[in-house]
């Protein structure tokens, strides 16, 4: 009975052991896990374009941008600090790069847009001048040479027209011409078609001493039958005295 006992208190106490031994082995509970991190901030993002790309100097361009993220912006070069999001016109004098930089708390980003500037075309030569005929020539340059009353000597006054003449005729060896002789109102109609008949030729005589060729001269008189003016005074028979030039 004594003996009995004695095992029943060994079972007992190798029954405490192995409970006591369980409950230290027993897990621990972890402790819960700290709370993430908060998400980082995006980086910012930023476009920028050029309407149109190209242009000519003195021409004008529209510079437009948009942007996200970003909390600081400055467009380069001489423009500064902008909206997030605009246009602007600029004009540069030569091709330029513009570059805008966006910054905010998730970093920094960069967009460009190029414009190149070209010069302005050279100008068109100008306009030939219009070709001026040798009618209109023999008229603005061809002067008439004029004369005492009931003379045909080439006065000095006369000696200058017909020189420039000479000058002229030289230069445009292609022009013929008829030399009129012309006089007054006084006077006989046979005396004055003779009077006209002598200063026409002075004057070819004049010329062809100059060089001018005589092939390329006709003299004809009209006497007092052609006057230029028509008035009785002296200043008008003066008009009618002349050789007078005119193109064949």
């Amino acid at each position: 009975m004594q003996q009995g006992k004695r095992k029943f208190a060994l079972l007992v106490g190798i029954l405490g052991v192995v409970i006591l031994a369980a409950s230290c082995h027993k897990k621990k509970v972890a402790p819960p896990p700290p709370p993430p991190p908060p998400p980082a901030a995006a980086a910012p993002t930023v476009s920028l374009t050029a309407e149109p790309s190209t242009i000519q100097q003195g021409e004008s361009v529209t510079l437009s941008w948009s942007s996200e993220n970003a909390t600081d912006l400055d467009l380069q070069p001489e423009i500064g600090k902008v909206q997030p999001s605009g246009s602007t016109s600029v004009s540069p004098e030569e091709s330029t790069t513009y570059t805008l930089t966006a910054k905010g708390p998730g970093g920094t980003s960069t967009a460009q847009a190029r414009v190149t500037v070209t010069s302005p075309p050279p100008p068109p030569p100008p306009a030939a001048p219009p070709a001026v005929s040798e009618e209109t020539l023999f008229e603005q340059n061809i002067k008439d040479a004029f004369f005492d009353f009931n003379k045909s000597n080439i006065r000095p006054d006369a000696q200058q027209a017909l020189t420039a003449d000479a000058n002229f005729l030289q230069a445009h060896p292609s022009i013929n011409f008829v030399i009129e002789g012309h006089c007054d109102e006084r006077g006989s109609e046979e005396y004055n078609l003779g009077l006209g008949d002598r200063r026409a030729n002075a004057a070819k005589n004049f010329l062809v001493n100059l060089g001018v060729s005589a092939s390329r001269i006709t003299t004809i008189s009209y006497g007092k039958d052609r006057p230029f003016c028509t008035e009785h005074t002296e200043a008008c028979w003066q008009k009618n005295r002349r050789a007078h030039f005119v193109l064949k």
